[in-house]
């Protein structure tokens, strides 16, 4: 059987971290630009950091160049491990159980597909020793724009596997109507859960291929995505 590629949204799918990005992104506005002031009404869910700090800028007239993009991610970086320790960041139910398996199963390997700069996922994912899961993943260092990300994905899983993913053979893992788009974006067929900021009746709207309302019952996980 040719083998599946699974691929993993991370705010709200594998981890729920109490905020701890949008606290780190105000801690690092403060740090970085000496500026004050609350985040709220921003879209983080589904979002790519790029977008989210776009929106920060123009919020707080901080001009978009290279130089105030550059120094606003090291910052947030740089703060992030103790926002993390901070804000009660835990795995989901279920989760730490399936990535084992996958890691395990003869029919099965897993990447990342995530609106997170490459970084941000290292340290979200690494504060819980799941980093090592993922040998390769798009992030939003590849594209500001959720949709453009599969064919990364893609490029790279050839690259480390030496296979060819045909889309009935590719899952996206997440918790938002943008995983969803992102997922027919290239084909992929999609898993959608309810266990970040969207319900089960938000994500059934947007048609993906199963819903489940959380992870904790990890063999209605597999039975959907049929291994």
């Amino acid at each position: 059987m040719q083998k599946a590629l699974i691929l993993w949204d991370i705010d709200g799918t594998i981890l729920q971290s109490g905020g701890a990005g949008m606290k780190a992104l105000q801690a690092a506005l403060q740090n970085v630009f000496g500026v004050s002031g609350t985040l709220e009404g921003i879209e983080f869910a589904g979002r790519t950091d790029p977008w989210i700090i776009r929106q920060i800028f123009t919020r707080f007239g901080i001009a978009e160049s290279s130089e105030n993009f550059g120094s606003y991610v090291d910052g947030y970086i740089a703060i992030l491990p103790e926002i993390l320790g901070q804000s009660g960041a835990r795995v989901l139910p279920g989760v730490a159980d399936i990535l084992g398996r996958a890691a395990e199963h003869p029919n099965v390997v897993q990447g990342l597909l995530t609106g997170n700069l490459r970084r941000g996922a290292e340290t979200k994912l690494g504060h819980h020793g799941l980093w090592d899961y993922f040998p390769i993943g798009a992030f939003a260092d590849d594209s500001e724009v959720r949709n453009e990300l599969g064919p990364h994905a893609l490029r790279r899983a050839k690259g480390h596997w030496g296979l060819d993913f045909p889309p009935d053979r590719v899952w996206i893992v997440g918790d938002t109507p943008h995983d969803i788009a992102c997922a027919r974006a290239f084909g992929a067929r999609v898993l959608a859960v309810a266990t970040g900021s969207s319900r089960v009746a938000d994500l059934s709207g947007h048609n993906p291929d199963f819903v489940l309302e959380s992870l904790v019952d990890t063999d209605a996980f597999w039975r959907a995505i049929g291994e």
